[in-house]
């Protein structure tokens, strides 16, 4: 009994007892007529956002889906000669987007559109485990 007691303290001083599965940020997006998805791990700390860059979509968009400790955030970018400028911005506290299941994800279907060539790009969000990419 003393040993499996032990045991159990070691494993929990290690963090693997109980440990919760790894998570990533899917966001699944139409452009073009092409569907495709995005995969973000969940970031160690708000300050690593910062080194999350943006995915380009088609000539137009830049899209940058961040992960953060606490919080899911997502920004959308026209790719315009003179630099990205930002269209589209969403936040959403994890605690939200972990409860929503299925399509739509947290977000809903999004639509935002590139306001010098009338581009769309469609896209939804959800949170799961890490093994589930395609």
């Amino acid at each position: 009994m003393k040993n499996t007691i032990t045991a159990f303290l070691l494993a929990v001083a290690a963090g693997t007892a109980f440990a919760a599965p790894a998570q990533q940020l899917a966001c699944h997006y139409t452009y073009g007529g092409e569907t495709k998805s995005l995969f973000q791990p969940r970031l160690a700390s708000v300050p690593d956002a910062y080194r999350v860059a943006p995915t380009a979509i088609g000539s137009y968009f830049l899209f940058r889906p961040v992960f953060e400790p606490g919080m899911v955030k997502l920004y959308t970018y026209a790719d315009h000669p003179d630099g990205p400028v930002l269209v589209h911005q969403a936040s959403y506290p994890l605690a939200e987007a972990m409860e929503a299941h299925g399509r739509p994800g947290f977000t809903g279907m999004q639509r935002v559109y590139e306001p010098i060539r009338d581009s769309e790009l469609r896209y939804w969000c959800e949170i799961q485990p890490a093994e589930e990419q395609p």
